[in-house]
């Protein structure tokens, strides 16, 4: 009687399975063991927005888990199953919607198509700003003087992802760059008492929140400040003032040092978050309000929570700028059925920068002979407001002569500086690409999605999303683009990162 019930109960669960498989359908991609056969316009993004990966068959997928794991367990506890998957969707966590900046998702679309040779000519300044960092050295002047400080368009984290959190009591919802780069926490503050740049929410008040309360410079967490900045704190009437500079050395944040209370979701808010309230804000910002710090770093977010939420989060970079991802706060955050880690190190001097470290690279399942330490020179840091995935010389030389010699049938385009390996498809209705495989201390081998391997740069253009640095002694970046589609996990308290295929659907 037992087993005919669980017979039965499990064909349920297989029917759940095929309709979750035909909502999320969106493609024919055909997976060989080394390549990829999809059809071309899947890697252009929609002029609309597409359902949340959160909201769609996800949501419902988390819900059929919830509806079944206690029916499954009831089924299959005696025979010895673990029931971890099911009580990790009970421990706390928290999930914010994730939107690509210049998407139609984002509350600041307003229909204007997306520049590419800006946002690119901005990677290649947050990238040397990253390295001077790591590296303790300043670039301020290279910068200067150098091709790529132009006008940029969109100011710092020009290819980054937003989330809405609220702030104040009563909550006011502000719209920030999530960064793992970056400690700091901040937004725009009325009065704005030197000045504030324009953006499309109302600029936060403190006047108006009961919970606000300025820190003093007499406050060890105002001594420690610089710590997160670069900038040592300065005193305006005994109250903590901050100034936080970016990498085109032209924008920067100056203000008062607070706390207030900051809202994730209608039931999980964090009192006394210290938070930057910005009065005297220039450069290439623009619509948004401030900037959320996922740094490792006392002053950033993931410290403070840490005891609400065990220094662990994740998120999903959807595979298209129009859909939309998560980012997760929590150990409870997993939601990809097989994730695989690496070991978290520390690169250079600066240690709030997420380190990993890669171990090799394939092409089409045959790996590229790299020496290893051209990986180990500078070591690799993962960074979500970095787009593309820069390599040292002699690893993108490698990458480069590989794909081209699998894409020898495409007819190749004009570069778009920094990419250099660009391919026309007007004639073609479908695109065969080979797998690419980034190998990671574990070890883990981690195959990129097909939206991380083509970057669009027009309608009937793309380029392989990869780029080379300036030496091979210079830090790699891993960017965004390649961990597009995947659930990225960060469990700081465990000493390592996790990538978790599918993990925005």
């Amino acid at each position: 009687m037992a087993a005919s019930s669980c017979s039965s109960f499990l064909i349920k669960i297989l029917l759940c399975v095929s309709l979750l498989l035909y909502l999320n359908e969106k493609a024919c991609v055909v997976h060989g063991a080394d390549e990829i056969t999809l059809p071309v316009s899947s890697l252009f993004p929609f002029p609309d927005c597409k359902a949340s990966t959160t909201n769609g068959p996800l949501s419902l997928s988390l819900s059929l888990s919830l509806s079944l794991s206690l029916s499954v367990a009831s089924c299959m506890n005696s025979h010895g199953v673990s029931l971890k998957a099911q009580t990790r969707l009970s421990e706390a966590n928290s999930t914010l919607k994730l939107v690509h900046k210049h998407g139609p998702c984002s509350p600041l679309f307003n229909g204007e198509p997306v520049n590419h040779t800006q946002l690119l000519l901005e990677d290649i300044v947050r990238a040397k700003w990253i390295r001077s960092k790591s590296s303790g050295t300043n670039t301020a002047n290279g910068l200067k003087d150098s091709a790529v400080s132009i006008k940029a368009k969109y100011g710092p984290g020009g290819g980054s992802y937003l989330v809405t959190v609220g702030l104040g009591t009563p909550k006011k919802d502000l719209t920030l760059l999530f960064d793992t780069g970056s400690a700091l926490t901040w937004t725009q503050c009325e009065p704005c008492v030197v000045s504030c740049y324009s953006q499309d929410e109302a600029i936060f008040d403190p006047s108006q929140s009961s919970s606000y309360a300025n820190i003093s410079c007499s406050s060890p967490s105002c001594s420690q400040l610089g710590s997160g900045t670069c900038q040592p704190p300065r005193c305006s009437d005994s109250t903590c003032v901050y100034t936080a500079q970016y990498g085109d050395q032209e924008s920067f944040t100056v203000g008062f040092f607070a706390t207030e209370t900051l809202t994730l979701s209608p039931t999980d808010a964090i009192s006394g978050f210290e938070f930057r309230c910005g009065q005297n804000n220039r450069g290439r910002f623009k619509r948004f309000a401030g900037l959320l710090g996922l740094a490792r770093d006392r002053i950033s977010i993931l410290e403070q929570s840490a005891t609400k939420y065990g220094r662990s989060f994740s998120y999903c970079l959807p595979p298209s700028t129009s859909s939309t991802g998560y980012l997760t706060f929590g150990k409870g955050s997993v939601v990809s059925t097989s994730v695989s880690f690496t070991p978290l190190s520390t690169v250079s001097q600066d240690a709030i920068f997420y380190g990993i470290d890669i171990t090799g690279i394939s092409v089409g399942g045959k790996p590229l002979s790299i020496p290893l330490t051209v990986f180990s020179n500078a070591g690799t840091i993962i960074d979500s407001g970095t787009t593309i995935t820069q390599l040292p010389p002699t690893a993108y030389s490698a990458l480069r002569s590989a794909f081209r010699q699998a894409m020898s049938k495409y007819k190749m385009s004009t570069p778009a500086s920094p990419l250099d390996t660009c391919y026309d498809l007007s004639g073609s209705t479908v695109v065969t690409i080979p797998v690419i495989t980034f190998s990671f201390r574990g070890p883990i081998n981690v195959n990129l999605d097909p939206s991380g391997v083509l970057f669009p740069v027009n309608p009937s253009k793309v380029c392989l999303a990869f780029a080379a640095s300036g030496d091979d002694t210079d830090l790699s970046i891993y960017g965004n683009t390649q961990q597009r589609s995947f659930e990225v996990v960060y469990d700081v308290a465990g000493g390592r990162i996790g990538f978790g295929a599918k993990g925005c659907s």
